[in-house]
């Protein structure tokens, strides 16, 4: 880690690019705006309202949250990480390159 906390990118010998790590928030940074459905589930919550899915498209995702915007009704949502469960997009991800 960097002394801003942020921790620092690997680089591969010859590369003209940091390599990206391949953590969750990163892939949904590289999917921003791509429509999908997005579930979370809330341990502590009251039975029945233990669960949330949201229709939507990232429009941020940091290392501990995700914001997300509705697609029906415009309305935003910054959830915590730590009650991201899955998602499910409508098309092809991008995801970083694979190396051998």
């Amino acid at each position: 880690m960097n002394p801003s906390g942020i921790p620092m990118q690997n680089t591969v010998p010859g590369a003209a690019f940091p390599r990206e790590e391949s953590y969750i928030e990163n892939i949904l940074r590289l999917n921003k705006g791509k429509p999908g459905t997005f579930y979370f589930s809330f341990d502590n919550a009251v039975a029945g309202t233990n669960t949330r899915t949201v229709r939507g498209v990232v429009e941020a995702a940091g290392r501990d949250h995700v914001i997300l915007r509705e697609l029906k009704s415009n309305h935003r949502f910054l959830f915590p990480m730590i009650y991201f469960d899955y998602a499910e997009f409508d098309e092809e991800l991008n995801y970083f390159t694979q190396s051998p």
